[in-house]
Formats: structure tokens, sequence, C-alpha cells
């Protein structure tokens, strides 16, 4: 979509064009920008650029630095406070979570279909497997969603779905080896794909909004809601390791008593402000870009073992190198090129991090 609205910008030389989506493509992936004020940016930067008659670089600098500087000036800290490293709010990580599980599901079926045949064969056991594998991957997703969005603790937290996630492990596991493996039914493949496609549908067009607020918590009624939350978010949002969310936690109460003369009469809200903005400036800093590469890369490291051993299970069963194990093992070697993407980030010197 940035392709094309900077083509109907219609800018005169071709440089200026790839200029012009650099930048889109910088605001995008480095700074999270909402794309109407790229839009804008951009249409700021071509009436620049026709009134000078010179090329976009010569009026506005490199496209990294102009990007930068849009960044700063026009992206409110309200707005990246509330939003994840890759720039999703809590709704949007849930929207992409199961847009993206319907999607490799529809992938998967045609895979099916090309190695199988036309017709997939159900009985109760596979039927219970299949409904566990998606029950089990919702709630991962969403425990990584309630992470991002600072909630660690409690039922509908990290700890609680992941909880939910084991449990449904385990039930799924168990009626699956209990019930019986003769077939129930035939059904056309082409019907699990439209049901895939369906999912991936009504995921993306749910609203974003309401997810937002299933995710945040209501205003604080004191402060140790306040700072339970800001625990959260140093932990979940910004990767940011126990012991040091606990110091700052520490750190905030002390100040906030100090202030009140030692009768702790100040809300934490009203000595430090919103929550989240606060958070966010307590993660800032040179370790942020390190701490967030480590932790992509323990995901990583985990899908491309999982990939293997999918990979390892499908051949010894199938006895020959089939499409499935190929799907497998391309998988697998795509995970392992990030670990080594983010192994070389976070190993990068602290002070590198991009503006």
């Amino acid at each position: 979509m940035g392709r094309t609205r900077t083509a109907e910008l219609d800018w005169a030389r071709e440089e200026d064009q790839e200029w012009a989506d650099t930048v889109h493509v910088r605001l995008a992936l480095d700074h999270d920008v909402p794309l109407g004020l790229t839009e804008e940016a951009l249409a700021e930067a071509h009436q620049l650029v026709r009134e000078a008659g010179l090329p976009a670089h010569e009026v506005l600098g490199a496209p990294e630095a102009y990007a930068s500087a849009v960044a700063a000036e026009r992206v409110s800290e309200e707005h990246r406070a509330r939003t994840d490293a890759r720039g999703m709010t809590p709704g949007e990580g849930v929207r992409a979570a199961f847009g993206t599980l319907g999607c490799v599901g529809f992938v998967l079926c045609v895979l099916y279909w090309i190695e199988d045949g036309l017709w997939a064969t159900g009985s109760w056991a596979s039927v219970a497997m299949s409904a566990t594998v998606v029950a089990v991957v919702s709630l991962g997703a969403l425990a990584l969603v309630a992470r991002a969005a600072g909630r660690i603790r409690g039922v509908w937290g990290m700890w609680g779905f992941l909880a939910w996630a084991a449990c449904a492990l385990a039930g799924g596991a168990a009626v699956a080896s209990a019930t019986p493996d003769r077939q129930l039914f035939d059904v056309p493949v082409p019907v699990l794909m439209a049901g895939c496609a369906a999912w991936a549908v009504g995921a993306y067009a749910f609203p974003d909004a309401t997810l937002d607020r299933w995710f945040t918590p209501r205003p604080h009624a004191d402060d140790e809601q306040w700072s339970a939350r800001l625990e959260g978010l140093l932990r979940g949002r910004h990767a940011m390791p126990a012991a040091e969310a606990r110091g700052h936690v520490r750190e905030v109460r002390e100040v906030r008593q100090h202030l009140a003369g030692g009768t702790g009469g100040e809300r934490a809200e009203d000595v430090f402000g919103d929550v989240e903005v606060y958070a966010m400036r307590l993660a800032e800093g040179p370790r942020k870009r390190q701490r967030l590469a480590r932790r992509k890369l323990y995901r990583a490291a985990a899908l491309a073992a999982m990939f293997a051993v999918l990979a390892v299970d499908e051949a010894l069963e199938a006895g020959r190198f089939s499409g499935w194990v190929a799907c497998y093992v391309g998988a697998s070697g795509c995970w392992l090129w990030t670990v080594f993407a983010e192994w070389r980030e976070a190993r990068g010197p602290a002070g590198a991090d991009r503006p």
C-alpha cells in the first residue's frame, strides 16, 4: 500500500520515488508510525521537493534521518507507550495471531491436498488432536499478547493462559488416546480451506479496540495496582528482568513517599503520570534493543527445534523424504536463520540502538 500511495504522489524522479519508499518502510518498521501520519509526512515532503525543484535527498536529507525526525516530532509518547516491540497494541496482536493461524491452516490444507488427495478422513482421535492443537496454539498466542500487555499474573495473565494451554494439551492427549481411531467421516479439503479462510477473515475483521479493552486493566484504584501494572509492563512489554523491574518499583515507592513527606498521601499516578508512558521511559536505553533481541532469539530457537522434531518424526513415519518433511525442514531452517540474526543483534554494542 505504501508503494501505491507514494506512486500516487507522482514523484518527478525515480530516485525521489525510491527515497519516499525508503522513508515509508523506515517509518513503519523502525518507528511504528501510523499509516495516516506516514501519508501526511510524505505528502508534505512531496510538496517541498516539488517547490524546491531539487532531488529529495538534497532538500530533506537521507531518508533514514528524515524518518527519524518525523517520528520524533509527530508520534506521541502515549502512542509509543501503548504498543509492543512489533508496534502493535494488544488488540492488533490478537488479530494478527489468530489471522496468521487461519492462514497457516489454509496453507496446510493446500499441502494436504497436494500430498494426500482431495478427501480428508476424520476420526474421534484425529478430531480431538486437531482441536487440541488449535486450542494450545490459540492459548499460547494469547499468553504472548497478555505478556506484551503487561499482564503477567492472574487467570487472564500470561501464566494463566499458559496453564490453560497445559490443561488443554493434557486433556486433548487423554481424549485422543482413549477414543477409537476408526473412520467417522470424509470431508473435502476445500471445505476445510474455506473454514480456515473464514477464521482468518473473522480475526482480521474483529475490532481491535474491543480487544484492547479486554487486555487493559481498569483505572488503578490504589498505588499497589499501579505498581503491579508498572512491574508487569517492564517485564512483559519491555523485556526487563524481573529483579530489575522490581528494583524500579521499589524506587518508585521510595520516591513517592519522600515527595509526600513520608505520609504516603499522594497517589503514584499523580506523581509519575500514566503508567504505560512511565514504564516506557524507564525501559528506554541502550540495553532495550538487546533485551528484545534476546527474547526473539529464544522464541525462534524453540520454533526451530519444534519444526526439526516434526521433520524427523514425519520422515520416520513416512519412511521417505515427503513434501511434509520438506516443509518442516524449510520452516526449521528459516527459524534457525532468525536465531542467527537475533544472536548478532543481541551481541551488538549496547549503544548502537536505532533512533
